[in-house]
């Protein structure tokens, strides 16, 4: 892909870079080259104490679902949403060295890491008899609920067809074949998954939403809006007061839209992914979001909401990296950055912040299948990470719905506890 040739390593980005956190740039080169583990670290791995991979929407670099760690956090509490990755690809090789998880890089031992610890609810099952990790997934502070995991911008022709790097379909078809996973979660499974989940005082400080888009009903979306306020009501049963910490994640909805889920629901931000920025990538990479939405339109989307929900509550994910990809992307990394950072910056002026997610292709994606790509090289992630925490200070944006203890997946929304 279009990188440059003489990318720098993670020692020579961390020399070149001393202000930035060295245990960050080893998350986001850990996101970008995926991870393996040995034999000896899969030994060390627990399942009745640390969390197993295969609730995530997403599927993995290897194409497989097995009991395996679901993640890493780092010496400094830094969460690392690394997929499990072929050793053929060069990712970074987990490994049991005297006792200790110790990433390695080509034989060098790079830093110590630790497996997440599971929740107390997971492993139990509701009244119907559903696993509650399917129903409602955790990260180390954060609920994550996926109320729908089909994308209808995928059906054949009405669709307009799914985001190329995405392969949220071919995993649903991987976790229903091979564990009980719901496509549709009902309410009496979500709230009993809620509830118990919230016996583990302290361990949780948010809830998040996410689905595939759907574009039915009266008006274009109608249908998800109001599983939306269905769902959001009913986990606001679990809490006293009118408006509890949470975030939805979903399609670029109109500006009446988001009110009525706004007005009738505790939901306290929101984020409409707009995936990659430039319209001429946009439209060939989100088909679907291109011809039921459109690139400006989804921008003027974001910014009505700002309008609703106040700045600092909206924000917009960038799936970085993706804007490089050939036949369709910009030319170098620098460019991409110039890019991403212009965009982002028209956003931030009307109280949008922009966060980015380190491209991680997968097989199950049209992207990973058909042109084995890989992602852009550290420097160009340290360098988007600082560019996007400078326009949050510059506009005087906070993140904190979606930060490094909410979220951990956006290297640019850790900094904001190092650089305030």
């Amino acid at each position: 892909m279009s990188v440059k040739q003489n990318a720098l390593s993670f020692n020579e980005v961390a020399e070149k870079y001393p202000d930035f956190p060295r245990l960050l740039a080893l998350k986001i080169d850990m996101h970008r080259r995926g991870v393996a583990y040995t034999d000896r670290a899969l030994g060390a791995f627990d399942p009745s104490v640390h969390q197993g991979g295969g609730t995530h929407i997403f599927g993995t670099r290897d194409g497989i679902l097995t009991a395996r760690p679901e993640a890493l956090i780092l010496r400094d509490g830094t969460s690392v949403i690394a997929t499990p990755t072929p050793f053929d690809q060069n990712p970074y090789v987990v490994d049991l060295i005297d006792d200790r998880l110790i990433a390695c890089d080509q034989g060098e031992l790079i830093d110590e890491v630790f497996f997440w610890e599971k929740p107390d609810y997971y492993g139990k099952r509701t009244s119907s008899g559903a696993i509650m990790q399917n129903i409602v997934s955790a990260r180390p502070q954060r609920l994550y609920v996926v109320p729908n995991r089909y994308c209808h911008f995928w059906t054949e022709g009405a669709g307009g067809g799914g985001c190329k790097f995405c392969d949220i379909v071919n995993n649903l078809k991987t976790q229903r074949e091979e564990i009980e996973m719901p496509t549709r979660v009902k309410i009496q499974d979500l709230t009993e998954t809620i509830d118990e989940a919230l016996k583990e005082k302290g361990r949780f400080t948010a809830i998040a939403l996410t689905s595939g888009s759907d574009y039915h009903g009266e008006k274009p979306f109608d249908k998800e809006v109001d599983f939306y306020i269905e769902i959001l009501q009913a986990i606001g049963e679990s809490f006293s007061a009118d408006r509890f910490p949470s975030q939805l994640i979903c399609t670029a909805l109109t500006k009446e839209q988001i009110k009525r889920i706004y007005d009738n629901t505790g939901v306290t931000s929101l984020t409409y992914n707009i995936e990659v920025f430039g319209e001429s990538i946009f439209n060939v990479i989100c088909s679907g979001k291109a011809k039921w939405v459109g690139y400006k339109e989804w921008k003027k989307r974001l910014c009505d909401a700002a309008e609703v929900f106040g700045p600092s509550r909206v924000n917009t994910g960038v799936v970085s990296g993706v804007e490089l990809a050939p036949p369709y992307g910009v030319a170098s990394e620098e460019a991409g950055i110039d890019l991403i950072l212009s965009e982002a910056e028209d956003l931030a002026r009307n109280g949008v912040s922009t966060v980015n997610m380190v491209w991680q292709p997968r097989p199950g994606s049209l992207l990973g299948a058909s042109h084995k790509q890989t992602s852009g090289s550290l420097e160009y992630y340290v360098r988007l990470a600082i560019g996007l925490q400078e326009l949050r200070l510059k506009y005087g944006l906070s993140i904190d719905f979606d930060d490094y203890r909410r979220c951990g997946n956006h290297p640019d929304s850790d900094l904001a506890r190092v650089f305030q």
